[in-house]
């Protein structure tokens, strides 16, 4: 299956030397599922020919806010509303699930209650179930969009993650905010990149929290499931 990768943004340079790109930390995380890549620099204006260009479509994280005023933007949210219009399962992580979610009519904004970071317990209504997940984020969606259900929430992010159909009521798209895609290392040296201003208690917690087992291989299971039949969490 072919899934093609909505490049969005990149490491921070400081951290390139120690650390691979975003693209290939999620070719990694989904290594092994029966899933080959194409990757599009979509932030440097590189687009698919067509939605149709690949069997899914996987929006990366990204240091832009949804909200900003960047020139790929509106092109990216244009082929977002065409996936669906064809079909074409989508999954969006961080920055993709928040422009994912502002394509459909969600509101993104910078959250008044400050930054998440380090692994945090997320709660899975569907299932009853808990899965742990690196986040780094000051975003967050605010309001679901029409036709979406929350998939996932935690403590300090309610709208946590979103599944949504297409317009004939089949599912197409899913998406979350916290990074499947990271470990423990690179997770905390993206802590200390962007510690500056910030609570020195909430860096710390955030470091100590880096020891926890994380459900990465869960949720990539899930996202490789999802593209193939529609289905993210396990029943």
């Amino acid at each position: 299956m072919k899934i093609g990768i909505l490049k969005t943004g990149h490491i921070p340079r400081r951290l390139a030397d120690r650390h691979p790109d975003y693209d290939v930390m999620f070719m990694d995380l989904l290594a092994g599922r029966g899933l080959d890549f194409d990757v599009y620099d979509v932030e440097r204006g590189t687009f698919p020919d067509a939605v149709t260009a690949a069997d899914g479509w996987l929006i990366t994280g990204s240091a832009c806010g949804a909200y900003e005023d960047h020139p790929w933007i509106p092109p990216l949210e244009d082929f977002i509303r065409a996936a669906r219009a064809q079909s074409v399962r989508t999954i969006g992580i961080c920055f993709g699930h928040q422009v994912l979610a502002q394509s459909m009519g969600a509101r993104v904004e910078k959250f008044s209650g400050g930054r998440s970071m380090g692994a945090v317990d997320y709660d899975l209504p569907d299932t009853g179930e808990t899965l742990t997940l690196l986040a780094f984020h000051g975003d967050q969606v605010m309001t679901v969009p029409d036709g979406a259900r929350v998939i996932a929430s935690s403590s300090f992010c309610r709208i946590a993650g979103l599944a949504y159909d297409d317009d004939k009521g089949r599912p197409w798209a899913m998406s979350l905010q916290p990074h499947p895609e990271f470990d423990a290392r690179y997770e905390a040296d993206l802590i200390d990149a962007y510690s500056d201003g910030l609570p020195e208690e909430a860096v710390e917690a955030a470091k100590a929290s880096l020891t926890l087992p994380l459900s990465n291989d869960t949720v990539a299971d899930r996202m490789a499931a999802f593209f193939k039949s529609g289905l993210f969490a396990a029943r």
